[in-house]
């Protein structure tokens, strides 16, 4: 993917970060960011109330690729099993409209953005706040943001490493 409109997913059992940026010719731009937020609704409410809201944003801004933070294990499982409830109905509402979602991890995410793995919450929002000439204040909407520019990024550079290997395969000849 080289153009196109990705939106990023911050998944969370109470907060799910979105952030869409739209790629034109290796140029990433700001389009959007903002917070889900369900609070203290009992679970499954709070999971549908996700889902309706990302549908929504799918449906308003037609990304066209979506990439998505991965679950980290965390030292509660409860609370990891919650969070990955959140981020399974967040893939289903972006699989119901057949976009192409990719996983990136936490580290893989802040080491696109910041240059290192280990970069804190502020970090990632200055950096995405740079990078986008952006003034998101809420960390889970950076965090959407990052995991959208990581896909930018990275699916550009694929794309680019796809255009040099046909390149040079064209110059090859074949050997009998």
């Amino acid at each position: 993917m080289t153009d196109g409109t990705i939106l990023g997913i911050d998944p969370g059992s109470r907060i799910t970060g979105y952030g869409i940026v739209e790629m034109r010719k290796s140029k990433v731009s700001y389009v959007a960011s903002g917070c889900i937020r369900v609070g203290e609704l009992e679970l499954p409410v709070r999971l549908k109330n996700i889902f309706s809201r990302l549908s929504e944003i799918v449906a308003d801004y037609q990304p066209t690729q979506v990439a998505i933070e991965k679950v980290f294990m965390s030292k509660n499982p409860d609370s990891a099993i919650k969070l990955g409830q959140a981020r399974g109905v967040a893939m289903v509402a972006c699989a119901n409209y057949d976009l192409p979602l990719f996983e990136y991890s936490a580290n893989e995410i802040k080491q696109a953005i910041v240059g290192r793995g280990h970069a804190d919450k502020q970090q990632i929002q200055h950096m995405v706040n740079a990078l986008l000439s952006s003034d998101e204040k809420q960390a889970d909407a950076a965090d959407a943001l990052a995991a959208a520019v990581c896909h930018a990024h990275t699916a550009a550079g694929v794309a680019a490493l796809a255009v040099q290997n046909n390149q040079l395969g064209r110059g090859r000849r074949r050997v009998r």
